[in-house]
């Protein structure tokens, strides 16, 4: 069970940059008249090996959901993934609790997550992602979703406040939450000024519901679409796309998955690899990595490269369409690789694979 702190509303009060306001509503208002348009990207956060302690920084836990930009303009409500897909059809009961807050308008930034026996389940918000509405909207009832409130984009008098400083954001946010709260549904995240807090939180709270902690500067702007915040993580993970794969010896089953990153012109470079894939899971994804298979797979720097160390086996892989999102953990970085092979930890479906960088990876 997340600790009680997690359910606390802190009073604690307490960016877009030049050009934010005009990138966030670049592409006008939607045909529901929100107050931003829906294709707001979310503010994002680069890796660090520790909280920073220079200057104003505000420390909130990273929760282990699927990160969501929610927009109400009267009874139109809108939800978006972090790739900028729609969630609305897979999370009705949030839809509808948005219909039925007192606010008109808002726009507001958090985490979708789902509690199974006592602990946030990733594993339950993937099932959400069902083609068949019967399916989701049964699951909306036996395991609703709830959403965790951390930033606030647009108030509920329409007024835009990506370039207000975070102290005044979360002044508004808590208003808003004061105003709107809905038990077991719609929750205010705790933050905290104090480090030393904060870092007892990455060991103190269950890993089942926090991943690390996010470090906001309390001068800041809402950046959207650049990674203005720090997050240091439990563990070292990366999400990473498939670009490929490589059978088992003496099989005609996936052995491993190629890794790859983007850099920043665009191109997928081969990063490493995970072999940790369960034998119930190998045959199902032996077909479905068939199903995707089609060169060039990387774009950049591919496996199996010229070495004098490579036998020939190593060299023979399967390109895929770059369509599917791995997270795996991992050790040590070495000249912009995976030292060693990487654990498998989980697939990423509501990741798009453009998203998955180098930056995840680098050092600051």
């Amino acid at each position: 069970m997340p600790s009680p702190a997690h359910r606390k509303s802190t009073k604690e009060a307490g960016s877009l940059r030049p050009t934010a306001k005009a990138k966030a509503a670049g592409g006008g208002g939607s045909a529901a008249g929100f107050p931003l348009p829906v294709s707001t990207a979310p503010m994002e956060a680069r890796s660090a090996q520790e909280l920073p302690s220079d200057g104003a920084w505000q420390y909130e836990p990273k929760w282990d959901g699927f990160r969501c930009l929610a927009f109400k303009s009267g009874e139109e409500v809108d939800l978006r993934a972090k790739s900028g897909k729609p969630l609305g059809r897979f999370f009705p009961e949030i839809i509808a609790l948005m219909r039925q807050l007192e606010a008109a308008q808002f726009v507001v930034d958090g985490e979708l997550v789902i509690e199974v026996d006592g602990r946030l389940s990733f594993d339950a918000l993937q099932m959400r992602l069902h083609p068949a509405a019967s399916r989701v909207q049964k699951l909306s009832q036996q395991t609703p979703a709830r959403l965790i409130l951390f930033d606030m984009l647009v108030d509920t008098d329409g007024a835009i406040l990506i370039d207000k400083p975070l102290v005044a954001r979360r002044a508004a946010l808590d208003a808003f939450a004061a105003e709107n709260s809905v038990a077991a549904q719609l929750e205010l995240s705790p933050f905290t000024l104090d480090r030393h807090q904060a870092e007892g939180w990455l060991t103190s709270w269950e890993a089942g519901a926090t991943d690390g902690v996010v470090a906001k500067r309390r001068d800041g702007s809402y950046a959207c679409g650049e990674r203005a915040m720090l997050k240091v993580k439990r563990l070292k993970t990366a999400d990473c796309v498939v670009g490929g794969f490589r059978y088992e010896s003496d099989s005609q089953e996936v052995g491993s998955l190629l890794l790859g990153l983007y850099d920043t012109d665009g191109t997928l470079n081969h990063v490493g690899f995970t072999a940790t894939i369960s034998d119930k899971e190998r045959p199902a994804l032996t077909r479905r990595l068939e199903a995707l298979r089609e060169p060039p797979g990387f774009t950049g720097k591919a496996p199996g490269g010229p070495s004098r160390w490579s036998t020939e086996r190593s060299g023979e892989w399967e390109p895929v369409r770059p369509e599917l999102v791995v997270e795996v953990r991992f050790d040590h970085v070495s000249s912009r690789r995976f030292r060693h092979g990487t654990k498998l930890m989980r697939w990423r479906p509501d990741k798009d694979p453009r998203q998955c960088t180098y930056e995840q990876i680098e050092p600051r």
